[in-house]
């Protein structure tokens, strides 16, 4: 039998290892602009076109690199920043696995002309698939320009993956706000065909973070500053009235590298609780600055994860400091470490001592009795809903015939309803249910040619460039839904709304879209518009106070075949087979 292991070509391994690097046009862009960061360079330039498919420039006045440099920079792990292993552990710089440029040039045609400081000419060196086209002696300014040419030209298999337009410049914009904040002393421009989409001038954070999102967002950020011997929290949370639905403006960086933790997320949620309604986050913008040695940036390959030594630590100082400047800044009450505890808890008047709380216990109560009145069929209602027995099986759960129109139906405290059919009992959810229903009719009718009405009062909300970009790329489906509005340069204006969603869950909706808009493509917008319409109108449990509230909710959810899931996929209803205690 012949041997059957060999080697896969260079121009092959290079293009499979790229599929880890580079992802999709936004990582290139990513890379792109972390060299240009390394090269020193004060001034960047990003341009692209068709959201990056066809070019991803990058223009710096950096450092430049040497003719033998510039032609090394494209073998893989070719760098200038390690030499050996713990050399990881004391990186300081953005890219230094030398992976970056041998992953981009495998999948697209590169173009690289760059120029030493105290050289009189530089070098321009031609790329096209991982193969060396040319080399050679170019007029060109101190600095390096990097040009990518049809990105996964060779590989049409990837680059059919790629989602539209709008959904890929998103991903691009995403990037190239992370490596803005995290250095604001340079100045940075972006063009999006030709047109010029932003021009950030060095200068403080602060101006920085407004440059981005809107001169508005000043006033809704409070300052952050902790310093401890081993590490340096800084940087800026939003106040409460400026906390959203969706996960817009929360940024983490470490030493200058963005990064992404669920768990220091969580940090900064914490010191806010109390503060904010369900389901809403806080903005942020906070920064460490730690000894590298205390952290491991190399597992991932993005860089984005980070791997810290103490993590706990960094999570009680994240949610402390937080919950201090909401302190501080009288936007949380803020705690007197001087007061005795014990002080708190006197008596503010002699004659009104503090007594003892009393439970009364009603003798004789059996909660096994077999009653027959209302208020006990609500109590073995109760106890069956909350019991959740395991033995239920998976069939109890199949689509049921009809209920009768005429059946009794029981309100628990919780806001859930009880109706008893064939020796079950239906625990029917009526907040879940609304939601289902109301999905199935925005469904069908997201075609469009919805009635509008006109606000006699715009609604106005503050937008920051991804959500201007977010909230464009569906502007014609808005329209055809009944929605009016003018998107300005740091706001949206909503001057007519679709006539069957309330007013005053407008702006809810928007955030909703806005969310949906982050994990979806605008080409899915029946389904995510339907579900962001479902959840934000549909009524709570604690308004379906009657029965009549519920029964013609209910008529529609029976005409659609009694899904057991909503569109979020939680359960409308559970079945419960009634025990015989005979």
């Amino acid at each position: 039998m012949p041997d059957v292991i060999h080697l896969l070509p260079d121009h092959v391994a290079n293009q499979i290892a790229a599929g880890e690097v580079v992802q999709r046009p936004a990582s290139a862009v990513k890379e792109l602009l972390e060299n240009a960061i390394d090269a020193k360079a004060s001034q960047i330039q990003l341009i692209v076109k068709e959201a990056g498919r066809n070019l991803i420039q990058v223009v710096d006045n950096g450092a430049g690199m040497s003719v033998t440099d510039a032609r090394m920079a494209f073998e893989r792990h070719a760098t200038s920043k390690i030499s050996t292993t713990e050399d990881i552990f004391h990186i300081k710089t953005q890219g230094f696995r030398g992976e970056a440029l041998a992953s981009i040039a495998a999948v697209a045609q590169v173009e690289l002309k760059t120029k030493k400081q105290d050289e009189e000419v530089g070098t321009q060196i031609i790329v096209e698939g991982g193969k060396m086209i040319s080399q050679q002696p170019v007029n060109t300014p101190v600095g390096s320009v990097f040009s990518v040419k049809n990105l996964f030209y060779n590989v049409p298999a990837r680059r059919k993956f790629l989602k539209s337009n709008s959904v890929e410049m998103r991903h691009i914009l995403d990037e190239f706000h992370r490596v803005a904040l995290a250095h604001e002393d340079v100045q940075f421009q972006m063009f999006s065909l030709d047109e010029e989409l932003f021009r950030l001038r060095s200068g403080s954070l602060l101006q920085r973070i407004s440059e981005i999102f809107g001169r508005k967002i000043q006033n809704q950020l409070v300052p952050i500053s902790e310093e401890l011997d081993w590490i340096r929290l800084s940087g800026f949370v939003g106040k409460v009235e400026s906390a959203k639905k969706a996960r817009g403006e929360q940024f983490l960086f470490v030493n200058r590298r963005f990064f992404k933790s669920n768990y220091l997320n969580k940090a900064v949620l914490d010191a806010f609780e109390g503060l904010l309604p369900p389901r809403y986050l806080p903005s942020f913008f906070l920064y460490i600055e730690i000894d590298p040695e205390k952290i491991d940036v190399n597992i991932h390959p993005t860089k984005t994860e980070i791997k810290f030594e103490d993590e706990s630590a960094i999570y009680a100082l994240f949610r402390t400091t937080v919950k201090k400047s909401l302190g501080v800044y009288n936007i949380a009450p803020s705690l007197d470490f001087e007061q005795n505890p014990e002080w708190s808890f006197l008596p503010t008047r002699a004659e009104h001592p503090i007594s003892e709380p009393k439970i009364k216990l009603t003798a004789g109560y059996n909660p096994f009795e077999n009653r027959t009145s209302r208020q006990g069929k609500v109590n073995l209602a109760e106890l069956y809903a909350s019991s959740r027995q395991e033995s239920l099986t998976p069939e109890m759960f199949d689509s049921p015939s009809e209920m009768s129109e005429n059946q009794s139906m029981m309100r628990l405290s919780n806001g859930r309803w009880v109706t008893e059919k064939e020796n079950n009992l239906w625990i029917l959810d009526p907040y879940r249910i609304h939601q289902t229903v109301l999905y199935e009719e925005y469904m069908i009718n997201s075609k469009g040619n919805t009635l509008s009405q006109q606000l006699l009062f715009p609604l106005e909300r503050p937008v920051y460039e991804m959500e201007k970009e977010k909230l464009d790329s569906i502007k014609n489906r808005l329209f055809a839904q009944g929605f009016d509005m003018d998107i300005a340069e740091d706001i949206v204006v909503i001057t007519a709304i679709p006539s069957d969603i309330p007013q005053e869950k407008i702006l809810d909706l928007i955030d909703e879209l806005l969310s949906e808009l982050s994990e979806h493509s605008e080409e899915e917008f029946s389904v995510f518009f339907s579900k962001s319409v479902s959840k934000v109108s549909a009524k709570k449990r604690n308004e379906f106070v009657q029965s009549f509230h519920f029964q013609p909710i209910l008529e529609k959810f029976k005409q659609i075949g009694l899904p057991v899931f909503n569109p979020f996929g939680k359960k409308n209803y559970e079945i419960i087979a009634i025990p015989n205690f005979e």
